[in-house]
């Protein structure tokens, strides 16, 4: 575990699973974390356990694909904590009925506002703070369906993570004069909640192969330890039992 004393991190999509794990993780490790997501209730708990645990916590309930609220949320972040060194993008969702024999319009805008815009506000919100400290890690979580064919994720969830690719190699090719680098984290299946939006069930047996929520706090973990001398640019990750490479029928 790095020493991260001195880190002011803003985790999104930090109620549950990933961004839950990433925020418990820092935390014990000694940064000062601040939780977003939609649910008030569910930001709580994951906060007053890492106050139990003796951590630093602050909490911001919001809907990232607001962009007005977001810039609210950054400007409270930086009165409360004095800079925001991190940004860690794990908000993300989908819908049950995502191909397009079912879709709806209104679903797929909803997802591309979460997935994809959700993660532009954070950005454009957060970099004049690190353009002023001349230093700044963001991490956007992608997924394995932005990098390789993956049906099951449906169109609108695959389109937004493969922006979110682009756009996290955009930030390093603009903003590497100031100290300001992107991670890109691109995982296989990953046994969250939000499989839960599946139209097909995943039975607990294969559950079990999955990567974990604790995988991916792992590697984010060191990413942010790094110097910032390195760049991460891009990282793909899958459970060895990997279900993408075999014929699931969408």
């Amino acid at each position: 575990m790095p020493d991260l004393s001195g880190k002011s991190v803003w985790i999104t999509g930090a109620g549950s699973g990933i961004g839950e794990a990433i925020a418990k993780s820092l935390a014990a490790g000694g940064a000062h974390v601040a939780l977003s997501a939609r649910r008030e209730e569910t930001l709580r708990q994951v906060a007053d356990d890492i106050a139990a645990s003796g951590g630093k916590v602050e909490i911001y309930p919001l809907d990232i694909s607001d962009s007005d609220k977001v810039f609210e949320t950054v400007a409270k972040i930086k009165s409360a904590m004095g800079k925001i060194d991190v940004l860690i993008n794990c908000a993300g969702v989908n819908t049950p009925k995502r191909h397009w024999r079912d879709l709806d319009i209104k679903d797929w805008q909803r997802i591309v506002a979460v997935n994809l815009n959700g993660v532009a506000n954070t950005v454009c919100a957060t970099l004049p703070l690190m353009r002023d400290q001349q230093d700044g890690l963001i991490i956007n979580i992608a997924s394995w369906a932005a990098k390789h064919e993956f049906p099951v994720a449906g169109p609108a969830y695959i389109a937004s993570k493969r922006g979110v690719v682009d756009l996290s190699h955009s930030i390093n090719q603009e903003e590497l004069h100031n100290n300001i680098r992107c991670c890109c984290i691109s995982p296989g299946e990953v046994a969250t909640p939000i499989l839960q939006q599946r139209p097909v069930p995943i039975e607990q047996e294969e559950l079990d192969r999955l990567l974990k929520p604790s995988d991916l706090a792992e590697i984010v973990t060191y990413v942010v330890g790094a110097p910032m001398r390195v760049c991460f640019n891009e990282i793909v990750m899958s459970p060895t039992y990997n279900r993408t490479l075999l014929p699931i029928q969408p």
